[in-house]
């Protein structure tokens, strides 16, 4: 069965559209066996046989102006018009698996909740699922140009293959960047709403800055940062030299802002980048610390199954060049619904009401699409 993914990166103007056309992309159940591959990867929050890593191979490449994809005439080859549509008509199947409500986020807020206050975790991550109606108005698409049009600042996908299914992503985070030469990553944690006054401060998005008047951040939030930053200083210490952190800085994202902190650094030894995406993923920001025993916990737990909810997508070490993303601000687009994805990090002074606005405002960047 075909596979494709589309995808645009931070700031360009252009997308991409990846598509294998023929055979499964291949699967792997562990980060470490990405050395030596190339293709799209997309990535789980906890591989297993069920949810594995997939790698799909770029059969056919272009690169395109997103408009073109809605054009009846150019932009794509009678071929790949029709492997889309073929691959799409699983976004038409109906899938089964769990929700929850405001009642069963209050009960795993509880139960996280205690178990930082035990001290068996100095932070956790809470997400939960939502499930909006999809009326068939709008293709997955034009989903996809729509959020091109409205989130210039994030790495943008639309991705579908048989085991993962169909998913829609506007993602402001990087796991890794490079080139085989310089390599870079970033901490992103904290989150706060902007108010229409605050929006208009903004900076030109070509400079990645937010203007920071008028926000002030909680001790949480720098708390949450910090957490997130020294774990991949300490991860990126084990395998790379050279390392150079800068910030933390107010990074825009839609309607929300975060802390930011980039890190670059060198990797004399490239076949090591499985084992470097093995010892990052998953941070704190979408996992907890101590990171296995988090996961493990969060696997078991959470009322929702992530399924490819924070793991992570992007092309890798195609022409050289590799472009991975934690796989945030997502749907999974199914025949009669969306269900949408959001989470929070939980520290001990962690309030749940507090939490669950996070996650509405979280899941307003994919809710803006289907419903405005």
């Amino acid at each position: 069965m075909p596979a494709f993914a589309l995808y645009r990166l931070p700031y360009r103007q252009e997308c991409r559209l990846m598509a294998q056309t023929d055979g499964e992309p291949e699967e792997i159940t562990s980060v470490f066996a990405l050395s030596g591959k190339s293709g799209f990867v997309m990535a789980p929050f906890a591989p297993d046989r069920r949810h594995p890593v997939l790698v799909l191979r770029p059969d056919w490449c272009d690169d395109l102006q997103p408009d073109s994809l809605l054009a009846e005439e150019g932009g794509l080859p009678d071929n790949i018009k029709d492997l889309l549509k073929e691959v799409l008509k699983r976004s038409r199947q109906k899938v089964s698996f769990r929700v929850g409500t405001r009642a069963h986020y209050a009960i795993d807020f509880a139960n996280f909740h205690s178990h930082i206050m035990e001290g068996e975790f100095t932070k956790i991550v809470l997400a939960r699922c939502a499930r909006e109606p999809n009326d068939g108005r709008l293709s997955p698409l034009q989903l996809f140009v729509k959020a091109c049009r409205e989130y210039p600042r994030l790495f943008v996908a639309l991705v579908s293959a048989r085991r993962c299914g169909t998913w829609l992503m506007a993602t402001p985070e990087v796991l890794l960047d490079g080139d085989g030469n310089g390599w870079s990553t970033m901490s992103l944690a904290g989150t706060m709403t902007l108010s229409d006054q605050q929006l208009s401060f903004d900076v030109p998005p070509t400079q990645g800055r937010h203007d920071e008047k008028n926000l002030k951040w909680s001790v949480k939030n720098i708390e949450e940062q910090r957490f997130v930053s020294t774990f991949i200083t300490e991860s990126l210490e084990q395998v790379a030299t050279d390392i150079e952190e800068k910030g933390p800085y107010t990074m825009r994202a839609g309607n929300l802002v975060h802390l930011r902190s980039d890190f670059s650094f060198a990797m004399p030894d490239k076949e090591r980048v499985g084992e470097l995406l093995h010892l990052l993923y998953p941070t704190p920001a979408v996992c907890g610390l101590p990171k296995e025993e988090a996961r493990e916990f969060i696997v078991h737990n959470e009322f929702a199954p992530r399924l490819y909810y924070s793991g992570f997508a992007g092309p890798f070490d195609i022409e050289g060049a590799t472009h991975l993303f934690v796989a945030l601000r997502c749907m999974r687009i199914d025949a009669d619904c969306y269900n949408l994805y959001a989470g929070g990090g939980l520290l001990a002074d962690s309030e749940e009401e507090a939490e669950w606005r996070e996650t509405e405002d979280k899941m307003e960047t994919m809710r803006h699409l289907i419903n405005d």
